[in-house]
């Protein structure tokens, strides 16, 4: 019966990267397959040499992802002192975006990780933001970084997208007099909520331009400035009960506001 080859993954970080590109480049071969054994997070001189002394028992070789020039030139000169074949699969390539750009590399494990949970928390947070806009259900008021309060057409959505980039859960409630906000609203740290307020002038310039891009009326009570008045004097009763920051998104774009939502947010939470 013959032995399967030994190939043996290294790596400063997870070494992930490295055991897919093993695996890749082993499945061309017919399907006879090779053990793969991974040893991540090598961070010394003395994991390198355990490494290269178990692959010469083996008769294996050396498949690595270090990306600290000193510690790949060591594994390199030991293997080959020892008649040990071992592949770098990141050096070569960082050395040539080196060259490429002039730029000098981090040097710093595990980045590929901290990109891929930073991509990942922004998926999240973006749908979260989908799943519980506009009050549809209002258990992720409990779960949310942020809570969002106002009228209809004071940018709570957008401005929940674009919190959501900056990898902030944030829910929205609209505000409507006929309407008891959701109880969970008035659990939540006042710190973590913010009301949008917004001068009834502007919101009913804002209102009639979606009527009539909507092919209806703009006389509807939706735009009507008494109406609108109700509505804004409900939602300043509702944010005085709630104890939260108040901005007027009046005449803001819905970065300028977002960005004194988070200066404001991470004052009061610092580690988020």
């Amino acid at each position: 019966m013959t032995t399967k080859p030994i190939i043996y993954v290294v790596s400063d970080s997870v070494g992930e990267t490295a055991e897919l590109v093993t695996k890749a480049a082993a499945s061309q071969f017919n399907g006879s397959g090779v053990t793969i054994k991974r040893f991540p997070y090598v961070e010394d001189k003395v994991h390198i040499e355990e490494v290269v002394s178990l692959a010469k028992m083996d008769k294996g070789m050396i498949v690595y992802t270090l990306v600290k020039p000193e510690m790949r030139e060591y594994i390199n000169e030991l293997a080959e002192r020892e008649g040990i074949y071992a592949c770098d699969i990141i050096g070569p390539l960082m050395d040539k975006i080196q060259h490429l750009h002039g730029k000098t590399p981090l040097f710093e494990p595990g980045l590929v990780r901290k990109l891929d949970d930073d991509y990942f928390k922004k998926i999240e947070a973006i749908e979260f933001a989908v799943k519980y806009d506009d009050g549809r259900d209002p258990r992720g008021i409990l779960k949310a970084d942020i809570v969002l309060v106002g009228v209809s057409r004071t940018s709570k959505t957008p401005l929940s997208q674009y919190l959501a980039h900056k990898r902030l859960k944030v829910a929205n409630v609209p505000l409507v007099p006929e309407v008891d906000p959701p109880e969970e609203l008035f659990s939540v740290q006042p710190e973590k909520c913010f009301g949008l307020k917004i001068s009834p002038e502007k919101l009913n310039h804002i209102r009639r331009e979606r009527l009539i891009s909507l092919g209806l009326s703009d006389s509807a009570s939706y735009a009507n400035i008494e109406r609108i008045t109700e509505e804004i004097n409900y939602f300043e009763k509702v944010v005085n009960r709630l104890k939260c920051p108040v901005i007027d998104v009046t005449n803001k774009a819905v970065e300028e506001t977002a960005n004194l939502i988070l200066n404001q947010y991470h004052k009061s939470f610092p580690k988020s």
